[in-house]
């Protein structure tokens, strides 16, 4: 029996490791959401009344069938393996709870403004004295220090900050966002790789740290080559549209009926691209592919010539006989209908308290044994309502004291 038909129950690598989710937004949750995905149990702490900022973010809202508050699709994406308890931090009661949750707590992810903690008792040194092994995670918009690490931190105005709307757009007086928020996500996700290490260096030390990450940080660490373009070589990127500031071609071409996109990132590839449409591979200005780059306009009008007369099904078709690598543009309603994005586990469908069944984007992650067969987990709770788990939380808590 194949690896792909055999699966044995997963729990997650991360069962057992219990996290404190004191974060609202996007970084912060996504990155507790990550760690819930893994197999971590996730307590998320909201203000009671309201909740986390993302439940009153839409529209688009879900509407429940029968009695319930709606809920926000925002929400729903970033906050699904937790349980929610709601506590007011300035309180006596809320505090005491914080505290039992942060004594049982591997981790802790928070996105407050540098001080904020502080001020509520939980600074770093109250928290890792509490609880000596703690990972706290700590997410903030521009840094926790430096000369403007007080600022707010919001997705939009980071990508500005951080460049990558600077490279992002049709043209360099065109810049534009990209249209998830990256920023956030990918300080959540640097978040989840900072507290990872930290865990495993627990495993020798015995003792937690502190992690710092900022939607700043998570975006200078994804500028790549753009990034050593400017510090190495003196250029600054600017944007350009779809086509590859240093490969050509490479990027989005037009066709009979719409567009593809097309990545010849070898001179293998190029040679292999010209013998499947009839083109000169050693043309002037076409030879190489600093060449290719240096006369991209050129490049694309040769390619776009000898794709006018092709039906984009058609011209995938030909591409992919000939090796090249390819693509469509789809819209997110063709990817989550696309039989490849359901064969790997990318949706998944769950109960929801007043919703009833939804379905909601998979684990970008799977986990395979030593015989091949899949662990991956599957057990996964959907997005709690607000305070859901209350109840059994301080139960919890009161089996421990």
């Amino acid at each position: 029996m194949s690896s792909a038909t055999r699966e044995r129950p997963g729990v997650g690598p991360l069962a057992g490791t219990v996290v404190v989710d004191l974060s609202r937004a996007l970084a912060g949750p996504h990155a507790a959401m990550v760690l819930g995905d893994l197999g971590a149990r996730v307590v998320k702490v909201e203000v009671p009344g309201a909740g986390d900022d993302t439940r009153g973010w839409g529209p688009p809202f879900a509407e429940p069938d029968g009695e319930g508050e709606r809920e926000s699709t925002y929400f729903l994406s970033c906050n699904r393996n937790k349980e929610s308890i709601a506590l007011d931090l300035k309180s006596a009661d809320g505090r005491e709870v914080l505290t039992g949750l942060l004594r049982r707590a591997d981790v802790l992810v928070e996105n407050f403004r540098p001080g904020v903690l502080d001020r509520l008792g939980f600074g770093t040194g109250e928290l890792l004295a509490l609880n000596p092994r703690l990972v706290v995670l700590s997410i903030t918009g521009f840094g926790h220090d430096g000369p403007e690490g007080g600022r707010a931190g919001y997705d939009q105005i980071a990508q500005g900050e951080a460049g990558l709307m600077s490279l992002t757009g049709s043209a360099p007086e065109d810049p534009q966002r990209v249209g998830v928020p990256i920023a956030d996500l990918l300080a959540g996700l640097t978040g989840v790789n900072g507290v990872l290490a930290a865990l495993v260096q627990r495993e020798r030390t015995g003792r937690g740290q502190v992690v710092r990450t900022s939607l700043l940080a998570a975006v200078v660490g994804v500028h790549a080559f753009q990034g050593t373009r400017w510090t190495v070589a003196g250029e600054v990127g600017r944007a350009q549209g779809n086509h590859h500031p240093s490969i050509s071609p490479y990027g989005l071409f037009r066709c009979a009926d719409g567009s593809v996109q097309i990545a010849v990132g070898s001179e293998g590839l190029w040679r292999r691209f010209c013998a499947a449409f009839g083109l000169d591979a050693a043309a002037d200005g076409l030879a190489s592919n600093t060449e290719r780059v240096r006369h991209r306009e050129e490049t694309v009008r040769v390619v776009e010539e000898v794709f006018a007369d092709w039906k984009a099904a058609d011209l995938l078709d030909r591409l992919a006989e000939a090796g090249v690598p390819a693509g469509r543009v789809r819209d997110v309603a063709d990817v989550y209908s696309w039989e490849q994005t359901a064969s790997q586990g990318l949706l998944m469908d769950v109960e929801h308290a007043t919703l009833g069944t939804i379905t909601l984007p998979g684990v970008p992650l799977r986990f395979f044994d030593a015989d091949g067969a899949e662990t991956t987990r599957r057990d996964h709770r959907a997005p709690p309502v607000l305070d859901a788990d209350a109840a059994a939380l301080r139960r919890w808590l009161g089996e421990g004291s």
